[in-house]
C-alpha cells in the first residue's frame, strides 16, 4: 500500500478525529481500550527484518476477534475511518493512544501522521503462542 499523502487535507482529518477521539474517551472511558490498541499493534515489530510495527494490522488480529473490550475499540476506529476516510488505519489507532494518554492526564505528546496500513488481507502475526519469546528492550514478555 502506499504511503498516505500528509496535506493539508490530511492534517485537517487528524485534528478532526483528534476532537472526535477526545470526546470518545470522556464519554464512554475508553482510554485503555484505545492504549491498549495503540501499543499491540506496534508490538510486533521484528528488528531483524524491519517488519511489522504500527500498521493497522492489529483490526486484523485474532486477538481482536476473542477479545470484546478490543473489538469494541477496533469498531470506534472503522467508524472513525468511514468519517475520515482519507486517515490510515494506522494513524488513526495511534492517534486514539495519543489522545487517551493525553485525556487521562499523561503529557502532551506530539502526532507525526504518515504511517501506511498493512492490507487488510494480511492478519498480524500473533505474538504471544506458546513458546515466542518477545524481546522488548528492557523486559522480556512469554
Amino acid at each position: 500500500m502506499a504511503d498516505p499523502v500528509v496535506d493539508e487535507e490530511y492534517l485537517s482529518q487528524i485534528e478532526k478525529a483528534r476532537r472526535v477521539l477526545r470526546g470518545l474517551v470522556a464519554t464512554w472511558n475508553c482510554a485503555p481500550i484505545f492504549q491498549r490498541l495503540a501499543w499491540f499493534d506496534a508490538l510486533d515489530y521484528d528488528i531483524n527484518t524491519n517488519t511489522g510495527g504500527v500498521n493497522g494490522s492489529i483490526r486484523n488480529s485474532q486477538r481482536v476477534q476473542t477479545d470484546w473490550c478490543m473489538k469494541q475499540g477496533i469498531q470506534m476506529f472503522e467508524s472513525l475511518k468511514m468519517e475520515y476516510p482519507r486517515i490510515t488505519y494506522a494513524d488513526l489507532i495511534q492517534l486514539g493512544g495519543v489522545v487517551a494518554v493525553e485525556v487521562t492526564g499523561g503529557p502532551t505528546i506530539d502526532f507525526v501522521p504518515g504511517r501506511k496500513d498493512l492490507p487488510s488481507t494480511e492478519a498480524q502475526p500473533s505474538l504471544f503462542r506458546p513458546g515466542r519469546r518477545v524481546q522488548v528492550k528492557y523486559f522480556d514478555i512469554d
